[in-house]
């Protein structure tokens, strides 16, 4: 990645939240947040409440993000009974170009146009949640309910 197109990436997640009225939640940090544990530190926040997007390329083309709670892990059993496919997460090297973000800052706002979107259940045990925002050092400190609405995402089940 490119550093023009990382900057192209957190613009554009910006630029989504402004529509939203939701850009005074971004966060910009020191040092990485690419990973649970180094966001949950550099947020001062337990681990479970970075929601962690996961991206999603199956075998039948459908490309799709699932944001889970920081420590909840996706069961494939539960994956593939509601998706009638087995999960398979993007390589790293097509994240931008299928989903408009570089791994680490991979997130659910302002991705490309044919990605689906899903919240797992895993996330309503908190009021807010820290999702990236584009890149390995950002975040949005956004309420539940608040990104339930501004994705307008269904909610599913597919963690342990």
């Amino acid at each position: 990645m490119t550093a023009l197109s990382l900057i192209m990436s957190i613009e554009s997640v910006k630029a989504y939240l402004k529509t939203k009225g939701l850009v005074d939640r971004y966060i910009e940090l020191p040092g990485s947040t690419a990973t649970v544990a180094l966001a949950a530190e550099r947020l001062g926040c337990e681990p479970d409440r970075i929601a962690k997007t996961l991206a999603i390329k199956l075998k039948s083309g459908r490309l799709m993000v699932v944001v889970v709670s920081g420590e909840a892990r996706l069961d494939n059993s539960k994956f593939k009974k509601l998706f009638k496919e087995t999960s398979h997460f993007c390589p790293a090297e097509e994240l931008e170009t299928l989903f408009g973000h570089p791994m680490g800052g991979v997130c659910p706002f302002a991705l490309k146009e044919n990605v689906e979107i899903y919240l797992d259940e895993s996330l309503k045990k908190y009021d807010i949640v820290y999702p990236a925002a584009g890149s390995a050092n950002n975040a949005v400190k956004i309420g539940i309910d608040e990104l339930s609405q501004t994705l307008e995402a269904d909610w599913i089940f597919v963690t342990k």
